[in-house]
């Protein structure tokens, strides 16, 4: 209608832009703007209600400044003096409904709050220039009275009509209000807008082209390209008839309702859609990494790990020492006994980790493990939210920072709850079985060269005869110190090997750890972050769906 433009929306893609916009708003949250996102939900609201109100009218209004003649030229359309005309400034307080055809249309009328009704007798064959059936034209208040409520009243209906036609005379045509806080607001209308300039009898054809022209020239500056104006004047009747037969076109199309609201639709979806950006960085690996590295730090992995270590030579130790000394082992403390850490299948619930009982004894971390802590989720935080507007980069950050001791609780809970145990390393079986033989075997030499001596005391060596020898070494002699240098011997072999089995059984827990440390991470920070940027990329494409009906 003001332009050359035009596109006709169909119900579904109306009813599914207004979704897309009101799914935006709700995954958006307090990220989008408080005004904005209000905006944007009575549109979704205005869409519904408009939509469910039956009947094919179109609702059309008459705006315009003070003394721009809108009222005559109302009552010019209608035929007859409705609207009051007169010098007093301003005339029309209130909106005023003329009706064409006989579908009833109280619903619509009481939707949009109009009380005055006027039913106008036209001929059913509409004459030369069309039907206006279905027409319901308002005349409102001056957008510029002195009275504030008049102004209300006039900005509240024109939320909710379907076309509208702003009124403008030579005098006023250029008037800032006009084009700053209504065309210009209303850019994304300009399929339901029409201009016409009123009272050209007061000026020659010539100057009527140039307002024309220079009217053309403010509505591209306005956002409407290439608008068509209408100039008209009641007194003389010219341009009412084009007028008349446009409204017709308008009528008969059945369309404009639809498309008004689809423009509301569209501008509410592009003003959100500045308040997002146009892609997700998301959680990349080195960010992890790090955040998985401080927490480990933080809740005490490493020395864990050392403890694992240590108990695992101990362990060793005991299993595959010198028989005669390993007693000596089983005295000293168990680094993981210590620790709270030696339950084989440790399993403890949320309350249990929060109750002393439930808890490890891991020093509390250092005040360097915590700032890495923290500097270590900034940084994860600044990637994921880089690019993002402020309040969604804040929204990040606020998802990365665990409220509380929730955190320490989840790591203490982690590492308490992670089996800490592996299956004995075979040659400990083996190894131990040998240390025994040769304890025996020490034993037995020690006791035979013991009875050979005490027989000797007895002088009843010549009894028994001398012992057997192993070249000139006697028997019991090389079974005692063969039992005793074999096994010091196999003793220090296996504690080498039980410094190699315990940084591999080091390394081992350390993955254990680790991954429930990575669990704690993910379930604490990175998908708290990843929800925010989910969020983000829901609202993101709603508004893109909802900005191209």
């Amino acid at each position: 209608m003001g332009s050359s433009r035009g596109a006709v929306v169909s119900p579904e893609q109306l009813a599914a832009a207004a979704a897309s916009l009101g799914a935006a708003v709700d995954a958006g949250g307090e990220q989008l703007p408080a005004v904005e996102r209000d905006s944007a939900r009575a549109v979704v609201a205005k869409v519904e209600e408009r939509t469910a109100l039956v009947g094919g009218h179109t609702v059309v209004a008459l705006a315009g400044a003070t003394g721009s003649g809108k009222s005559s030229l109302f009552n010019a359309l209608v035929g007859s003096p409705v609207a009051t005309v007169g010098v007093r400034r301003p005339t029309t307080s209130t909106p005023v409904a003329a009706i064409w055809g006989d579908e009833p249309v109280g619903e619509l009328l009481d939707w949009v709050r109009v009380g005055a009704r006027h039913h106008v007798e036209a001929p059913r064959d509409g004459g030369p220039l069309g039907s206006l059936d279905g027409l319901v034209l308002l005349d409102l208040p001056d957008f510029d009275s002195r009275e504030v409520d008049h102004r209300v009243e006039a900005e509240r209906v024109l939320e909710l009509v379907d076309l509208f036609v702003w009124v403008t005379d030579p005098q006023k045509y250029a008037d800032s209000r006009l084009h700053d806080d209504y065309v210009a607001a209303l850019a994304t209308h300009e399929a339901v807008t029409m201009v016409v300039l009123n009272q050209v009898d007061r000026l020659t054809p010539a100057e009527v082209e140039q307002c024309r022209a220079d009217l053309v020239r403010l509505m591209e500056r306005d956002g409407v390209p290439r608008a068509t104006v209408l100039a008209t004047s009641v007194t003389t009747g010219a341009g009412v008839d084009e007028l008349r037969q446009r409204l017709a076109n308008a009528v008969a199309g059945r369309t404009m309702a639809r498309t008004r609201l689809a423009g509301d639709v569209r501008a509410s979806a592009r003003l959100l859609r500045a308040h997002v950006a146009e892609e997700e960085p998301g959680v990349d690996a080195p960010a992890r990494d790090e955040l998985l590295d401080a927490l480990a730090r933080s809740a005490g992995v490493p020395t864990v790990v050392q403890a694992v270590e240590r108990d695992y030579r101990m362990e060793a130790v005991a299993r595959t020492g010198w028989p005669f000394t390993r007693w000596v082992h089983r005295l000293r403390p168990r680094p993981l006994r210590r620790l709270r850490l030696d339950g084989k299948d440790v399993r403890v619930s949320e309350a249990d980790v929060r109750s002393v009982l439930g808890r490890s004894s891991l020093p509390p971390p250092t005040p360097a493990a915590r700032a890495a802590v923290d500097l270590a989720t900034r940084r994860l935080a600044d990637r994921a939210g880089r690019d993002l507007p402020t309040p969604w980069a804040e929204a990040v950050e606020h998802a990365a920072s665990p409220p509380g001791a929730s955190l320490g609780d989840a790591l203490d809970q982690a590492v308490v709850g992670t089996s800490l145990h592996a299956r004995s390393p075979v040659w400990w079986r083996v190894v131990g079985v040998v240390q025994l033989v040769l304890a025996v075997t020490a034993v037995v030499g020690l006791l035979w060269l013991a009875l050979y001596v005490l027989l000797g005391w007895f002088q009843l060596d010549a009894v028994v005869g001398d012992p057997p020898t192993w070249g000139v070494v006697p028997i019991p002699l090389v079974l005692l110190v063969g039992g005793v240098l074999g096994g010091l011997f196999l003793a220090l072999v296996s504690r080498w090997l039980a410094r190699i089995g315990a940084r591999r059984r080091g390394r081992v827990m350390d993955k254990r750890l680790r991954a429930s440390i990575d669990a704690v991470a993910e379930a604490e920070i990175v998908v708290p972050v990843e929800l925010v940027l989910e969020r983000h990329g829901a609202t993101r494409v709603a508004l893109t769906r909802a900005a191209d009906v």
